[in-house]
């Protein structure tokens, strides 16, 4: 059968005229899955892949039917009735379809599957850490539940869900239970079983929620819009759809972490939780999520289950499979497992009954040729359970990063080491478990920032100052003189615009609290469409800070333009005039600036569209979106600029003529100062006040020069990501686990 699934398949794709890659870009099916699909293996393909492969290939209903049918499904062949649609139900289909390949994906990437997944096994909890089985089963008052049987296994975690009543769950698990793996198990079964009209499962690590400062539907909202940026387009009623989804019941929280919320936050959490009735999944380790109960009340309504311990027996079954035979058909493995299986390893067994502590012994051991792993029982290097997980902790980022033979290695183990242990105290320091690249840069102090910003806009005025005014000057007073008074214009006028974006800059941040987050929107010039929420307030927004920026750039600039005449043609000995002349230009350019700035950065918000759901699937695609974003941006931005400033100025000193005394304002001159102002300013603002150009600066160049990170730092997120150091979590990344985390900090203090 999978052999006919995988000619069928392999036909249909070439008659579709796409090669492999382009259908795995199209469905959000890994290149690798569609080769053994077509291959032949698995023998198993998933109901959701094969629905995937389908829409993709955009087959006909009979084909459709046919390709089903090959896979082991069958597909009624029309709907008995037409469900009516609406744009909230479109859009959570669509979100639908993109969470299921992205997680999918991760899957893959995670080689949760190599050679099968783990056993992750589960009971009942103690009735004290959950409500009452009436609440949970949502009886009427006076009559009595039926008892629910909460065991299982992982490929059950679906069918377990859907039996509570409540539509609300509490996994309890110690760390590197295998927690994280049941929710993305969870979504991706229960998005093969979702029907029309239900809610689309997302996962959300609750380590970056503080229940204080937001409730749970914003949070949810936000995290949306966040790592789904097309869910900013407007919904019916005015709302992003991201929150119109929420406010829906649209959403069903997959909710990863209670235990990693800030200290002191869980109480607050579950009493935010109890004040919603949103179905939800949620995950904790048992102490955080005890404590919490004992200091509020238990989650309204939910279930509980706790996951066990792995057994020798699993241990037997899985490790051998994961290694080459030996010419003797055993593996390394067999004597640490004769071992575990007559009791005489005690610590080493207590170790590896988290699939988190197997998964590191099999990556140190099973997946290193000429590794033993008999080391593990040596009782004088590991006295007790501390130092054997210390050791494989310790073990996997240079195992990982090991050179193998006849190949070279981007990176060396030992830097790659630091470099991961400084992004790990990076996330400590900011209490979140989430590495998002726009965040990179406030590891740097916030002066720190503000003086990379003050040389970044200096250096980018300066620059452009000389690229215009040089020739002209040259041209005017010969080279020597040319040559100096242009060197002298840009030296002054840069540190001036520098400093102003630069006091700017500080204001947003230190005053405002401001973090430059990713763009969700793209530039689009022609054509309809939703344009976004909240226009009209982003409008305002940026007219307002245009015009106070270029006010602020304007106030230092006609003072500079007076003392670089002065330093070219001399003092000419009456104070007073210099004084008025300082003045003068200080108000003329500073209304100038700030007339031109203004709507030229709130036309910026004008011309937005948000971007496609389906535009960014991780943390690399959102920088390119961005990236891409910014350059369009520029475009847009230093034309408007060069044109403003000259519009302005002629607007600005026939307004003032007389008023302040003689004023010049040429169109040569005009368009001389509009063009050094809109290139300068153009790429200043870039840098300064965009997610991506502060990446730039301070993550691709100011903490490489450092030598805290590397300079590919892109490259080295994503390798990290692909050697399984890393795991992506919509659009930021996360360590592979929390405890790998904690111990590469604490290795980088140390």
């Amino acid at each position: 059968m999978a052999s006919e699934f995988g000619t069928l398949l392999r036909q249909l794709r070439r008659q579709a005229g796409m090669t492999q890659e382009q259908l795995s870009e199209r469905s959000s099916v890994g290149v690798r899955t569609i080769r053994r699909l077509e291959t032949g293996d698995p023998t198993d393909p998933r109901l959701g892949t094969v629905k995937l492969l389908a829409e993709a290939l955009d087959i006909s209903p009979a084909e459709r039917r046919k390709l089903l049918s090959e896979a082991g499904e069958e597909e009624p062949e029309e709907p008995a009735e037409p469900r009516p649609r609406d744009a909230l139900s479109d859009a959570a289909d669509e979100l639908a379809r993109v969470v299921g390949g992205r997680w999918q994906r991760e899957e893959e990437q995670r080689r949760i599957h190599d050679p099968f997944p783990l056993p992750v096994r589960w009971q009942p909890v103690s009735a004290l850490l959950t409500d009452h089985d009436d609440n949970i089963g949502r009886v009427p008052a006076g009559a009595a539940a039926v008892p629910l049987n909460l065991t299982g296994s992982l490929d059950e975690i679906d069918g377990t869900y859907r039996r509570i009543p409540s539509q609300r769950l509490v996994v309890l698990g110690r760390a590197g239970s295998g927690k994280t793996v049941l929710t993305l198990r969870f979504v991706l079964d229960y998005l093969r079983t979702r029907a029309a009209g239900e809610p689309v499962p997302v996962i959300f690590s609750l380590g970056s929620w503080d229940p204080r400062a937001s409730t749970l539907r914003d949070w949810l909202a936000a995290q949306l819009l966040r790592d789904y940026p097309g869910l900013a387009k407007r919904a019916p009623g005015g709302s992003t759809l991201a929150a119109a989804l929420v406010d829906g019941g649209h959403i069903l929280p997959v909710l990863d972490g209670f235990d990693e919320l800030a200290a002191g936050l869980h109480g607050h959490a579950l009493e935010s939780l109890n004040a919603t009735t949103l179905p939800l999944l949620l995950t904790s380790r048992p102490a955080e999520y005890t404590d919490a109960i004992a200091a509020t009340d238990v989650l309204t309504g939910a279930a509980g289950i706790e996951l066990i311990d792995l057994t020798p027996a699993d241990l037997a079954n899985y490790l051998p499979r994961t290694t080459r035979r030996d010419a003797g058909g055993g593996t390394v493995w067999d004597p640490v497992l004769a071992e575990l299986r007559d009791g005489r390893a005690a610590d080493l067994a207590a170790v590896l009954t988290t699939p988190l502590m197997v998964v590191l012994a099999r990556t140190v051991y099973s997946d290193t040729p000429g590794q033993d792993p008999a080391v593990l029982l040596d009782s004088a290097r590991f006295p007790d359970r501390e130092a054997l997980e210390d050791h494989l902790l310790g073990s996997f980022v240079p195992t990982v990063y090991r050179q193998r033979p006849g190949t070279t290695e981007p990176w060396e183990a030992d830097r790659a080491q630091r470099w991961l242990g400084y992004l790990a105290q990076h996330l400590d320091r900011l209490e979140t478990r989430d590495l998002a690249w726009w965040q990179l840069g406030h590891s740097l102090s916030r002066s720190s920032r503000i003086l990379t910003v003050v040389l970044v806009a200096s250096v980018a005025t300066a620059v452009a100052d000389w690229v215009f005014f040089l020739p002209v000057n040259m041209v005017n007073f010969g080279v020597g003189f040319g040559l100096r008074a242009a060197l002298i214009d840009g030296l002054l006028v840069g540190p001036v615009v520098g400093l102003g974006f630069g006091l700017v800059y500080g204001l947003m941040v230190v005053v405002g609290g401001t973090v430059f987050e990713p763009s969700r929107m793209r530039v689009r010039l022609f054509g309809r469409g939703d344009r976004g929420s909240g226009l009209t307030r982003r409008f305002l927004i940026r007219t307002g800070a245009g015009m106070l920026g270029g006010f602020v750039v304007g106030l230092g600039y006609g003072p500079v333009t007076v003392l670089a005449r002065l330093l070219m043609f001399g003092f000419p000995g009456e104070l007073g005039w210099v004084v008025e002349a300082a003045g003068i230009n200080m108000i003329t350019t500073g209304l100038i600036f700030g007339l031109a700035a203004g709507p030229v950065f709130g036309l910026a918000a004008v011309v937005e569209a948000p971007l496609d759901l389906n535009a960014v699937t991780s943390p690399a695609g959102l920088v390119a979106a961005n990236r891409a974003t910014v350059i369009r941006q520029l475009l847009l931005l230093v034309p408007l600029l060069v044109v403003a400033i000259m519009v302005a100025g002629w607007v600005v000193v026939g307004l003032l003529q007389g008023v302040l005394g003689e004023l010049i304002w040429t169109p040569s001159g005009g368009l001389l100062i509009g063009a050094v102002g809109g290139l300068g300013a153009g790429f200043a603002y870039a840098f300064a006040f965009t997610a991506w150009g502060q990446w730039v600066i301070l993550a691709r160049i100011w903490l490489p020069l450092t030598g805290k990170l590397p300079w590919a730092m892109l490259a080295f997120l994503e390798d990290a990501y692909q050697r399984g150091v890393l795991r992506q979590a919509g659009a930021v990344y996360q360590f592979r686990h929390a405890r790998l985390q904690d111990h590469l900090s604490r290795a980088f203090a140390g």
